[in-house]
């Protein structure tokens, strides 16, 4: 068994006080015995004025969250998912990046957001994130302590077949941080990722935002922990920002692909042709 620890975060729009808050969800995750600690999508800053937002918006390596993160991890012994933050590319357009970081603090692997979040609620929810950020091109999966896992971002889950692809590459677990949306939070969450559990025979964990934020919008919570079959392991609700703990028994998946061999028997088909 493998104890993980998830973080359920009320992200605002200044990264200081948002790192501050990460080193100690580290602290409390490795103090209740956590191999791995998860956040959720836009970790270190939660902007929708994507002005204001801009000044905090830097490369890699001057990101001042990811380098307190790393030496969080390194001081604790820690693996952390740390489930995205906005980044600066090279070309000047922005990264909706996913970064694994090992126990020596170390980036372990990268995940560039490949579906981008552009849709019109009928709540009046305008929301348009190719406006700023570029897509990524690849499906990246590491090793961990939860075995080989696949790493995707919010919007990410509506897309079956990057699932499809990382149960391929047989990923133990997928994790899956996000800013989901009250009303289709309330709406899909729960159905998306447990059906994308099952499709994938693998473990997903999903750190969730949570809660009124300081630009004005409101996140769905619940972070969950699903296991292979289905089953919710760990809902963290909507009650605020916390610290929550489960167990991944690596077993379990052998057992379900046993059971379901899904992946096994996957063929290949001919698409229709496009109308």
């Amino acid at each position: 068994m493998t104890c993980i620890a998830l973080y359920q975060a009320n992200t605002g729009i200044d990264p200081e006080r948002n790192a501050a808050d990460l080193v100690d969800a580290v602290r409390r995750a490795s103090a209740g015995g956590a191999q791995m600690l998860f956040t959720p999508e836009m970790s270190g800053l939660l902007d929708r004025d994507r002005k204001r937002a801009s000044a905090h918006i830097t490369a890699e390596d001057a990101d001042h969250v990811l380098s307190a993160v790393g030496r969080a991890a390194r001081d604790e012994g820690l693996w952390v998912a740390l489930g995205s933050l906005a980044i600066r590319r090279e070309d000047g357009r922005w990264a909706n990046r996913a970064f694994v970081v090992d126990p020596d603090g170390a980036i372990a692997a990268r995940y560039d957001k490949i579906h981008m979040f552009d849709v019109d609620l009928d709540s009046g929810e305008s929301w348009r994130e190719s406006n700023a950020y570029a897509p990524g091109e690849r499906a990246v999966y590491c090793e961990t302590p939860v075995g080989r896992l696949g790493l995707t971002i919010c919007y990410d889950m509506r897309f079956p077949a990057l699932f499809g692809s990382l149960g391929e590459a047989r990923c133990d677990a997928i994790s899956v941080p996000a800013a989901f949306t009250v009303p289709t939070g309330r709406a899909h969450w729960h159905t998306m990722l447990r059906a994308r559990a099952i499709e994938a025979s693998a473990f997903v964990i999903a750190a969730a935002q949570v809660g009124e934020h300081e630009d004005g919008r409101a996140t769905f919570g619940h972070s969950l922990v699903i296991d292979p079959w289905g089953d919710v392991l760990l809902d963290m609700g909507d009650a605020g920002p916390g610290v929550g703990f489960a167990e991944i028994d690596r077993d379990r998946i052998a057992t379900v692909r046993r059971q379901l061999p899904s992946l096994a028997n996957r063929r290949e088909f001919h698409h229709p042709p496009a109308a």
